[in-house]
């Protein structure tokens, strides 16, 4: 049994720029109706020709060249997705056999916006039961395929992208820089946030989704750090869901972390479901503004509902 740590991280968005005055031309609704109810003032919309696994392979490739390691190196590749049209081959397997991959375990993962905790929860898992040894894990999404654009509601939250991070095995008796993993669900509102169907529209109860949010994931949130053996005093980042910006910062002050930058990708990059924690963490690592080995608190949450978060050591 052994820990596991991100060595690296990489991100990637797609050239297009929507930007909230862009928006306003397609429905009605202008830009500061929409930095005041969710906090974005652009969001990236990939081609039509650009597919998840186009985005998640470009991601994965960026974070594989900052690691140190190679395509034989790798053994296990995981994406998180809840947006790709191709149902199989799946995306984990497009991104292995462009980056050179061979052979590794490869599998995608849809828990929707808390999709890329769930998926390195499982690599780390993987790995403390020497299933693997070194990981990508990638969380992808093209949302901008399941917008409706003539509906106000959602057309002004999603945007696509990826953000990637290889994960490996922990030398000798090194600390863990990935902790336990405090992850699940509400069931029972599962339709608050719904693509359903073979020709999908993104739908959502905001509000439901809102008081959910900002009342119940606080108190879990605190339960990562506590199995991590973090203060929340000691945590230098707080990267969640980018889901919206009152949101984040509704969590951020019941958390009571003083010396935290917290994440606003949300601003130029909107929703991006499975995205939105591994962009938000790489662009801040790119940034310099957290200290390598630094503890930083990872929390997604979303579709279904479900939610997953924990401690990791910024590489």
């Amino acid at each position: 049994m052994t820990g596991s740590r991100i060595i690296s991280l990489g991100h990637y968005q797609p050239s297009r720029v929507l930007t909230n005055d862009d928006l306003a031309q397609m429905v009605d609704t202008n830009d500061a109706w929409i930095r005041d109810r969710v906090g974005i003032a652009s969001r990236r919309i990939a081609s039509g020709e650009e597919t998840v696994a186009d985005m998640a392979a470009a991601a994965a490739e960026k974070a594989l060249a900052g690691s140190g390691l190679t395509a034989t190196d790798i053994d296990l590749v995981v994406v998180a997705t809840c947006s790709s049209v191709d149902r199989c081959p799946n995306v984990a397997t497009r991104v292995a056999h462009r980056l050179g991959i061979q052979a590794p375990g490869a599998y995608d993962l849809n828990t929707a916006c808390s999709g890329f905790s769930y998926a390195l929860a499982t690599v780390d898992h993987a790995i403390a039961a020497g299933a693997s040894r070194n990981a990508i894990v990638i969380g992808a999404e093209k949302l901008s395929d399941v917008v409706d654009w003539t509906d106000r509601s959602t057309a002004i939250i999603f945007g696509d992208g990826a953000g990637a991070a290889v994960v490996t095995a922990n030398d000798g008796d090194e600390p863990t820089g990935v902790g336990p993993v405090i992850w699940g669900s509400a069931p029972d509102k599962g339709d608050a946030v719904r693509i359903e169907g073979w020709r999908p529209y993104i739908q959502q109860e905001g509000q439901a989704v809102f008081r959910w949010a900002t009342t119940a994931l606080a108190p879990i949130a605190l339960q990562a750090c506590e199995r991590a053996g973090v203060d929340p005093s000691e945590i230098a980042a707080f990267v969640s869901h980018q889901a919206n910006s009152r949101i984040i910062d509704g969590i951020a002050k019941r958390l009571n972390m003083p010396n935290a930058v917290i994440a606003k990708d949300i601003v130029e990059s909107g929703n991006t479901s499975a995205a939105s924690v591994p962009l938000a963490l790489s662009k801040l690592v790119e940034r310099r503004e957290v200290p390598s080995g630094a503890p930083v608190l990872l929390f997604g949450f979303g579709g279904g509902l479900t939610y997953a978060g924990q401690v990791v050591r910024c590489p």
